[in-house]
């Protein structure tokens, strides 16, 4: 009996034992169960917020990629053409510290470089095209050119004459416009001369224009002062265009004053107008187009192109010429400034070459045909006197034979030399008239023409002295001819006018 209930007691020890064992592992799986619910809801959680962070991020990058397409790149196109222009940055400056905000501003760069590879060769290939189509232009009105002078030598009457004149101008303003649009895409300047002196280079620019007759030259350079071959051209052209601008922006009441003055590196061309000016802007910008080491491209030029300033700069690079145009002009308007360099300098005897009939003398007096002088009176600038004008006519008869001295430039002339004609029409003599200008006056001595008897005519030849054989003049040129032909139109007309002061015709 005993035995069963300690049997008993033990089993029900046992079982309690086992129901605690059995309690305690399901409080257990249940304590488990409740952390693994609370992990996956972390999890969730987190999860949640990753995909909020992956959403926003989402969104940020599409908003960085459309203000690239709709902001950015625009702007990277603009600034191909006008460097001031900014690019805007990203929307988000913590997007820019991004990996994708880094990418993006490689793609930008990349973008650029490409768009500035492919309008240069765009600007390329348009310059290509313009040169054959300027080449083309250049060749016809040369053509012409030579046909209008055929005809000046042909013909001698004066209305004609003065027509073909005119028309020859009107060839030369289409010919510097083919000219600098040649030039501003690169190409040659068109025309190989020798030396010459600066001054007809000068002058040269200035008979290309419209309203040459507003320039005034005032030429303080030595007798002699002239440019290296390959500079005469160039320097026409630069002065042509400076003029031009000057001519173009001034009123037509007033003058542009041009001094050739020698500086310590070269000669130095000045030219001031009194004109409307420049703002600072405006003047930055021309001074960039002129004097900047980099390429102006065609579409830098405006619409209508503005070639004037764009063709000096390339003179400028190409042939080793400096101009400026920072400094204001007294006179209110724009100051330009050519220098030229010494070893674009030469020198050319003034007296076996004498400048153009037209180009204004130096202000430096001459002293004998074999040694000029330097004429210094206390720092001022020397004046031209009747007996000096004398002086110097008469040293130059002595040396050199006789010139023509046409005091209406032509306009188509770059060095304008000329001699006497062969012969005059029968009846008709030449004498000189020694007319005393006024102190610094520039004109030149007149040539009247009077009339001769038939029979004297002969002894009026005779009496003509002779010229050396050494000294004889060099083969007529065209130039030759026309500046001839243009002091008979000039002795003819002031010949009618002396006979008729009321300027009724004689005929």
């Amino acid at each position: 009996m005993i035995e069963i209930t300690v049997l008993a007691a033990s089993g029900l020890a046992g079982g309690t034992l086992l129901a605690l064992a059995l309690a305690g592992g399901l409080l257990r799986s249940h304590r488990h169960r409740s952390r693994l619910h609370d992990e996956i809801a972390d999890l969730r959680d987190r999860l949640d917020n990753e995909r909020s962070k992956a959403a926003r991020a989402s969104d940020a990058v599409t908003a960085e990629i459309a203000h690239l397409a709709e902001k950015r790149i625009p702007a990277v196109a603009t600034r191909a053409a006008h460097p001031h222009v900014q690019v805007p940055g990203p929307l988000s400056v913590e997007f820019a510290r991004t990996g994708p905000g880094a990418a993006l501003d490689v793609v930008i760069d990349g973008l650029l470089t490409v768009m500035k590879q492919e309008r240069k060769r765009v600007d390329a290939a348009a310059r290509a095209g313009m040169r054959g189509t300027t080449r083309e232009i250049q060749a016809g009105l040369y053509r012409l050119q030579d046909v209008l002078r055929g005809l000046q030598q042909q013909y001698d009457e004066p209305e004609l004459a003065q027509t073909l004149f005119e028309l020859d101008h009107e060839n030369e303003q289409s010919l510097r416009r083919a000219q600098v649009a040649a030039v501003v895409c690169g190409a040659w300047v068109g025309l190989a001369r020798e030396e010459s002196h600066l001054v007809d280079a000068v002058t040269g620019g200035q008979s290309r224009l419209v309203g040459y007759h507003r320039v005034r030259i005032n030429n303080h350079l030595e007798p002699g002062t002239a440019l290296v071959s390959h500079a005469v051209e160039p320097v026409a052209i630069i002065v042509a265009e400076l003029l031009d601008n000057a001519l173009r922006h001034s009123s037509r009441d007033t003058d542009v004053t041009v001094n050739l003055e020698r500086a310590h590196h070269g000669v130095a061309v000045t030219i001031d107008d009194a004109g409307v000016g420049m703002s600072a802007d405006e003047r930055g910008y021309a001074q960039r187009m002129v004097a900047s080491s980099e390429p102006i491209l065609l579409s830098d030029l405006g619409d209508p192109p503005r070639m004037g300033l764009a063709a000096i700069g390339q003179l400028t690079r190409q042939f080793d010429l400096s101009v400026d145009l920072s400094t204001p002009s007294p006179y209110g308007g724009v100051r330009a400034v050519l220098l030229v360099s010494n070893h674009l300098l030469s020198h050319v005897d003034p007296v076996r070459r004498p400048p153009a009939a037209a180009a204004p003398r130096s202000t430096r007096l001459a002293g004998t045909p074999d040694q000029p002088a330097k004429a210094e009176t206390n720092g001022k600038l020397p004046v031209r006197t009747a007996a000096a004008s004398r002086a110097l006519r008469a040293n130059t008869r002595r040396t050199v034979p006789p010139t023509t001295p046409d005091t209406t430039p032509h306009p188509n002339s770059l060095h304008t030399d000329s001699t006497y004609p062969d012969h005059m029409p029968d009846g008709v003599a030449e004498t000189d008239t020694d007319t005393d200008p006024e102190p610094g006056d520039e004109i030149l001595p007149q040539r009247r023409r009077r009339r001769i008897r038939p029979g004297a005519e002969a002894s009026a030849l005779a009496a003509r002295p002779s010229v050396p054989e050494q000294a004889q003049p060099p083969a007529r040129t065209p130039e030759h001819s026309a500046a001839a032909l243009g002091a008979l139109q000039t002795g003819t007309a002031a010949a009618r006018s002396t006979a008729d002061p009321e300027g009724n015709d004689p005929r």
